[in-house]
């Protein structure tokens, strides 16, 4: 194969092995577990089934379980792939300037790149995806790249906060709306017909994947994401920009290069992080299951500003106790175990999505909408377990995993070299 015309000049080049941080290889693999496990709804169910709530007669094990999800995992994992995200981006930008070289063409090359693997995922593969959402919000990440640590952390309290302020006042106008009959009735009806679209969209989702072939289910891909997987940018974009700036804060303090020097660090992290996160989160999954999520309503905004303040700081609370378990010997060698599957994220992302389609899609096994959330769980367990394994021996044969080394070769517009050498 004919490498493409070099246009960076040799002395930038990918992140070697030596140059990797391992905790950091083993907080992405922990993440890649969370994604699966809240992502699995989604790979089952139609995406319109989210904005519902539970439905009261599912069996007791379902409920529990998607009681869990809410409370252990939604929301906590895409936070920590942000985190990393903006501590990769900070780790990138010094090593490549150390070298004297221009950071931000190349890491705007390095978006892009990464904005073309996320269309591909969401049109071809699943609606669900968060790439674009990553590619689209590294360009405003860059005017952060030289702020201070205190700088960074005042904008991600703010950043987090808006969508919450939102939500508020748009409860308040509702019931300033509602105040009169004729407002309270164009509102229920609005409300109404909110619900009618997404009942229709559901119908539609289940007709299309259960028994539809790879065009059709493609089709129907294709208008989740742009129906659904758009307004998460919406959603999720503040509080995905604001933990990139606390992964280029931890960064900044060099908290991962050296944990032993921050171990008290992580103590106060984990005792904050889990007393705030467990009972925000815990109040989150209480509520939400029994609320729909597109009629706007008191106990939707407690529900949503419990998560917004909760997940983050539960997610932080995990890395802390990663971090301190990884201080301890006999933890340290077995959570070792994760870094090659967080060597290989981006491909392992994407092989979660490409095996559980084939396993619900109408074009698999057919099993969407047959797998409740329990056995969800347990299928995640156990495609989680086929990948560890996976990628340690591809990790012992090559230098990157197969989308990696796709991402670094339209980054530096070279073919990258893959298998190591002997």
């Amino acid at each position: 194969m004919t490498a493409s015309p070099v246009l960076l000049e040799p002395k930038i080049a990918p992140i070697q092995q030596a140059e990797r941080i391992q905790i950091v290889d083993i907080l992405r693999g922990f993440a890649l577990f969370g994604i699966l496990l809240v992502n699995m709804a989604i790979f089952s169910y139609p995406f319109q089934s989210l904005v519902f709530p539970a439905d009261p007669a599912m069996p007791w094990y379902d409920w529990a379980a998607t009681w869990l999800i809410h409370f252990l995992g939604e929301g906590k994992f895409y936070a920590l792939f942000s985190l990393l995200f903006g501590l990769g981006m900070f780790l990138l930008m010094e090593r490549i300037e150390a070298r004297g070289r221009r950071f931000v063409p190349f890491y705007m090359r390095r978006l892009l790149a990464l904005l073309l693997i996320g269309i591909v995922h969401a049109f071809l593969i699943w609606p669900g995806d968060i790439l674009i959402i990553y590619a689209l919000l590294g360009f405003p990440l860059l005017l952060f790249r030289k702020a201070k640590p205190r700088t960074l952390l005042i904008w991600a309290v703010i950043l987090i906060a808006i969508p919450l302020l939102f939500m508020a006042g748009a409860i308040g106008l509702v019931a300033l709306g509602s105040a009169t009959p004729e407002g309270a009735q164009q509102i229920e009806a609005a409300f109404a017909a909110t619900k009618a679209g997404f009942l229709a969209d559901v119908d539609r989702s289940y007709a299309a994947y259960t028994s539809g072939n790879f065009l059709e289910i493609t089709a129907q891909r294709v208008y989740d994401y742009l129906n659904m997987g758009l307004i998460s940018v919406f959603v999720l974009g503040f509080n995905v920009l604001a933990l990139f700036l606390v992964g280029i804060w931890f960064g900044r303090r060099r908290i991962f290069a050296d944990l032993e020097a921050h171990r008290s660090f992580f103590r106060k992290l984990l005792i904050w992080g889990f007393t705030v996160g467990l009972l925000g989160n815990a109040l989150y999954a209480t509520l939400i299951m029994s609320i729909p999520r597109y009629d706007a309503s008191v106990t939707l905004v407690i529900a949503t500003v419990a998560q917004g303040i909760a997940a983050p700081l539960l997610m932080l609370g995990y890395v802390a106790a990663i971090c301190l378990l990884a201080l301890r010997p006999p933890w340290g060698r077995w959570l070792a175990v994760l870094a090659p599957v967080g060597q290989m994220a981006l491909t392992n992302y994407l092989l979660e999505s490409i095996i559980a389609t084939m396993i619900f899609y109408g074009y698999g096994l057919g099993l969407f909408g047959q797998v409740g959330a329990a056995w969800g769980i347990v299928l995640t367990v156990v495609i989680y377990l086929l990948l560890i394994p996976f990628s340690h021996w591809w990790m012992r044969r090559f230098l990157y995993g197969p989308a990696e080394w796709l991402w670094r070769s339209m980054t530096y517009w070279k073919w990258q070299p893959l298998r190591r050498r002997a």
